[in-house]
């Protein structure tokens, strides 16, 4: 067993791939595009507009970071560099936290998509989706398991099929309502911001959510290809174009097809009700559920993959027990990471099963995982204006485009959080807060003693 990770493994192309699959277009439109049409309504374009602004900005952080440091650790590393370890651990904390709460946000779907494929009746039972999604879950880790380069060409293929479904439905969608099949026409003001009294803030929320995961690219630097500069950093920021562009699309489709009341009770699976309402009829349905799998597969997949890594890279640094910081001999993979991940994962999985709904396990943990985003995608804002601080010298553009822009943007997350947090029910508190602060029980300000790959080197 070594430390190092294999790399020379992703291409530019497969690290926007991985970037698009973070963010799941299918798996947010379809289950969390309806949630941001209950918050801020006919102004939802909007919101997804606003807040992609301050996600470029920490966008851009990413990218100008993993030129001046590369590390599997990515946002947790910078910190830790510039302000010191325990601001990084916590950095990486949070990350770990977000991604243990999404396990349960990427599976549940992910079981009521297949089991819309046979019986969609039968989608409202918790206990039966749950565990389908379980299967799932496991099946998904076996994967990782086996290696960045099987991952990296099932993503591919996933996340191709998944985007051109999108692509045609929305087309379809399009079509039909330009046809007279409108129920709402078109209007401008849905890029306005009239937004109802106490709706800003928490629309916001769930667009963090929405655009969350790209930053996967930068967890994966180390195992990426060098033939193009800075590939992971580019990646991620190019991958969010394609995310707004079809969020904004299915969301635009939505409010055209439906009344606001009927889009923003669709969290099952918009994009099926997108197809159905747009003609498709079956055929329709059944793509619609099958571009909702490949990207809940392909999003829990990046997900662990920045669980694994991040881990990975403070065990290797000794912030979190050395255990975790050897890869497999064989598939060049931190597979105790991987078993870490998988046992508390399907801890948590069993736990949602004793929640009354499938809507409140989703809207309680998109809730929860927006707060821990805001806070570690902040840190790496401001570490980014802190490390190109003194670049006007040499270049204003510089020094607006790394410092300037991800302060600003560092600055409105950070503030998004601190102020959301005053509005969480208790389980989202629990959760979100919660569990950032049990971090606090495994922070150890003089690390985890001797790196095990130096032990196993002198045996």
């Amino acid at each position: 067993m070594s430390t190092k990770l294999k790399s020379n493994s992703l291409s530019f192309f497969e690290s926007i791939i991985m970037g698009i699959a973070g963010s799941a277009p299918g798996f947010s439109i379809a289950v969390a595009i309806a949630g941001l049409l209950a918050t801020a309504g006919a102004v939802s374009p909007n919101a997804l507009l606003v807040f992609a602004v301050p996600m470029l900005g920490i966008a851009v952080a990413y990218k100008g970071l993993n030129v001046k440091m590369t590390n599997a650790g990515a946002a947790y590393e910078w910190t830790k560099s510039v302000f010191g370890g325990f601001f990084g651990y916590f950095s990486g904390w949070a990350l770990l936290i977000a991604a243990m709460v999404f396990m349960v946000t990427g599976s549940v779907p992910l079981g009521t998509a297949t089991i819309d494929l046979f019986d969609p009746s039968l989608a409202s039972n918790v206990v039966l989706t749950t565990f389908i999604g379980a299967l799932w879950f496991v099946g998904i880790g076996a994967v990782l398991i086996a290696g960045i380069e099987l991952t990296s060409k099932i993503q591919v293929v996933m996340s191709s099929i998944e985007l051109l479904i999108l692509f045609g439905i929305s087309i379809a969608a399009f079509l039909h309502t330009s046809a007279s099949g409108a129920v709402t026409h078109f209007s401008w003001s849905w890029f306005g911001f009239n937004y109802a009294p106490g709706t800003f803030i928490s629309s916001s929320l769930v667009v963090v959510f929405l655009y969350w995961g790209w930053d996967v690219t930068c967890n994966l630097a180390e195992e990426t290809k060098i033939d193009t500069p800075n590939a992971a950093g580019q990646g991620g920021f190019l991958s969010i174009f394609v995310t707004i562009a079809s969020f904004v699309a299915f969301t635009v489709a939505a409010l055209m097809m439906f009344t606001l009341a009927e889009s923003s009770g669709y969290s099952d699976n918009l994009i099926y009700h997108v197809a159905v309402a747009a003609g498709l009829g079956k055929a329709g349905g059944y793509a619609a559920s099958l571009a909702l799998i490949l990207s809940s597969v392909a999003t829990l997949e990046t997900t662990m993959l920045q669980f694994s890594r991040t881990l990975f890279a403070m065990g290797r640094d000794r912030a979190l027990p050395t255990f975790f910081a050897l890869v497999h001999a064989k598939t060049v993979t931190p597979v105790r990471t991987m078993y870490l991940l998988l046992a508390v994962g399907l801890v948590m999985i069993f736990i949602s099963s004793f929640m009354p709904s499938i809507a409140t396990i989703l809207g309680d943990s998109v809730s929860a995982i927006a707060v821990q985003v805001c806070y570690y995608y902040g840190l790496a804002g401001l570490v980014c204006a802190w490390v190109y601080r003194d670049s006007y010298k040499t270049s204003l553009w510089t020094f607006i485009h790394y410092a300037v822009y991800p302060l600003l943007s560092a600055l409105a997350l950070i503030g998004l959080g601190l102020y959301a947090l005053s509005t969480f029910n208790m389980t989202v508190k629990i959760v979100g807060v919660g569990g950032l602060l049990i971090g606090i029980i495994f922070y150890r300000p003089s690390g985890y003693g001797t790196l095990v790959a130096d032990i196993v080197a002198e045996e």
